[in-house]
């Protein structure tokens, strides 16, 4: 079970950085003025989005689980990805709206109503 909870992972993390830089490539597409240019990048954001829906739907968990655990995955690469890319520090709100985020996510994949520790 360890294994499966390591591959997960891995699928979420791969799926999220892939979506989240595919999105940084296309924001930066946008500012582009020649249109060569432009379009390089916007195939290069498709491509990598394309990588995020595969990795996601490749990973080995319950559709309905994986979201919960991908959205709270998703929040911390997007603040990683913004700092990086754009020199962006998380707000206060955003760390704490983050952190609720984080918790539902955990509360929708993991809770097993009934189920007794």
């Amino acid at each position: 079970m360890g294994g499966t909870k390591l591959a997960v992972f891995g699928f979420l993390i791969l799926a999220t950085a892939l979506e989240v830089f595919g999105d940084a490539v296309v924001r930066m597409g946008l500012g582009q003025q020649a249109v060569a240019t432009r379009l390089a990048y916007f195939a290069g954001g498709a491509a990598l989005l394309f990588g995020y829906g595969f990795s996601l739907n490749n990973a080995p968990i319950e559709f309905e689980k994986v979201v919960g655990v991908y959205i709270a995955t998703l929040f911390v690469m997007w603040q990683i990805v913004s700092f990086i890319t754009f020199r962006t520090v998380p707000s206060l709100p955003t760390l704490v709206g983050g952190l609720l985020i984080i918790g539902g996510g955990m509360v929708v994949a993991f809770w097993q109503p009934g189920v007794a520790r």
